[in-house]
């Protein structure tokens, strides 16, 4: 678990507001400890995400979704504890995952962390990596943990903390990386052009505690899956 690299740094400049909110969508809590998530984040659930964040010990401010697969205790606990319960019908046009992100992101955080799985539907999995980078949530740095995965939003430029040897792969979203530079990698890019398709990215590694990542435009899901080169 990357507990340590979960504070990613920050594009230079940027300013902190609300810190990190987190969203957690339905999957198993076993990757997850105690005290292993920011202390005193806001917690918005999606559907059976509710039930997940009560496995780990997390009061849940805001739970959103058609609540198809919710267990009936679970939203009834939080709904008793005072959370905010936002309901949409089955017939809608986001997943229950994208209504969480836009109720996170309406809260002003600086960052979202998102609790996800990687077990489950491929389409589903597929569908909640693209809307991590939407434009709308662009403004925010945004984090998910997939199972034994970590993946990081990157626009612009961001320093990530590992351990040498630990593998990290760029997959391109939404068109081109224009002008990619990294850092700290074993293969490193300079000021290249990663095209949609094209695996340049795939299996680098962490060639020193620190990696940097920087681009001129575009927007790339650094992956770490969780293993060593």
């Amino acid at each position: 678990m990357h507990d340590l690299e979960l504070e990613a740094q920050s594009p230079a400049g940027a300013a902190a507001t609300v810190g990190t909110v987190v969203v957690v969508a339905a999957g198993s809590a076993d990757r997850f400890r105690p005290g292993s998530l920011p202390a005193g984040a806001p917690v918005v659930a999606a559907d059976a995400g509710v039930d997940r964040a009560l496995s780990l010990g997390l009061a849940v401010d805001v739970a959103v979704g058609d609540f198809d697969s919710v267990s009936p205790r679970g939203l009834a606990a939080v709904e008793a504890a005072g959370a905010r319960v936002v309901r949409h019908p089955e017939d809608k046009d986001a997943t229950d995952l994208e209504l969480a992100l836009d109720e996170a992101a309406a809260l002003g955080p600086r960052r979202l962390l998102v609790l996800g799985a990687d077990d489950g539907r491929l389409d589903h999995l597929l569908a909640g990596l693209l809307v991590l980078g939407s434009e709308r949530y662009a403004a925010l740095e945004l984090d998910a943990l997939l199972g034994p995965a970590t993946v990081h939003v990157v626009r612009g430029e961001r320093v990530l903390e590992g351990r040498p040897g630990e593998l990290l792969s760029l997959l391109l979203l939404h068109g081109p990386a224009e002008g990619v530079v990294t850092e700290g990698l074993s293969y490193p890019l300079r000021r290249e052009t990663l095209a949609p398709g094209s695996g340049r990215g795939v299996s680098n590694a962490f060639a020193a505690p620190r990696a940097r990542i920087a681009l001129e435009r575009g927007v790339v899901l650094a992956v770490r899956p969780g293993g060593a080169a």
